[in-house]
């Protein structure tokens, strides 16, 4: 069922508000495909410069308000948007990456090799507790509701900013727009720093655009 917070009385009174869901920079992790999952890896400084570009473009969309995840990597990744808007950043903790348990600080290909039929399992849309972690319903169910109780503190036509990672934005993506959990693989990873938009519709969230921000660049996180 889908998730509306809003009254749809809000249709026809302008574009509704918009949730921009951006994920962190680059980190040594992400290029060692290294699950990282709610381990506290810092950005590279590629990472850095990815989040400063990233910026400057997000500046230009006004954005009201702006959440993040408490982690190192998505906490600075916020502070290069929050220094170009003067906005201060709420951070919360159920905005952090799903916990993997055993597989946080593996590689792609140790995972595969020591939980083969665990990692199968995931990419088919099975609920599996990676590594004896997190269900991506679990996640959902802490990260979503922050994202919808700040949102629904913005003005109308407003933008929230949430800077988050890989695989809360796409459970938080699948919760708001009401989709069963066993597709929530159909939406494809995100690049670092790039972002997904969620606009508000008569009938709930609508996804507006999907891993924006950039020319075409490879996945290196937890959810590829």
């Amino acid at each position: 069922m889908a998730v509306t917070s809003f009254s749809e009385a809000s249709a026809g009174k302008g574009r509704g508000r918009r949730i921009i869901l951006w994920r962190h920079g680059q980190t040594s992790w992400n290029v060692e495909r290294r699950f990282q999952g709610s381990t506290d890896v810092e950005l590279t400084e590629t990472g850095l410069g990815q989040a400063r570009r990233a910026a400057r473009l997000l500046v230009s969309l006004k954005p009201d308000a702006m959440i993040a995840s408490d982690l190192r990597r998505a906490a600075a990744t916020a502070v290069e948007l929050a220094t170009l808007t003067g906005l201060d950043v709420t951070h919360d903790e159920a905005l952090r990456e799903t916990y993997a348990g055993a597989w946080q600080g593996l590689t792609h290909e140790e995972i595969i090799g020591r939980y083969g039929d665990e990692y199968t399992a995931w990419k088919r849309g099975e609920p599996v507790r990676r590594g004896g972690g997190e269900l991506e319903t679990e996640v959902a169910d802490r990260a979503a509701p922050v994202v919808l109780r700040h949102a629904e503190k913005l003005p109308e036509d407003g933008t929230l900013v949430v800077v988050s990672h890989g695989g809360t934005i796409r459970t938080t993506i699948g919760r708001l727009l009401g989709l069963d959990p066993r597709h929530w693989e159909s939406l494809g990873g995100l690049s670092n720093c790039c972002w997904s938009v969620l606009g508000e519709g008569a009938r709930g969230w609508r996804l507006l655009e999907h891993n924006a921000g950039t020319l075409p660049e490879p996945v290196l996180g937890d959810d590829d």
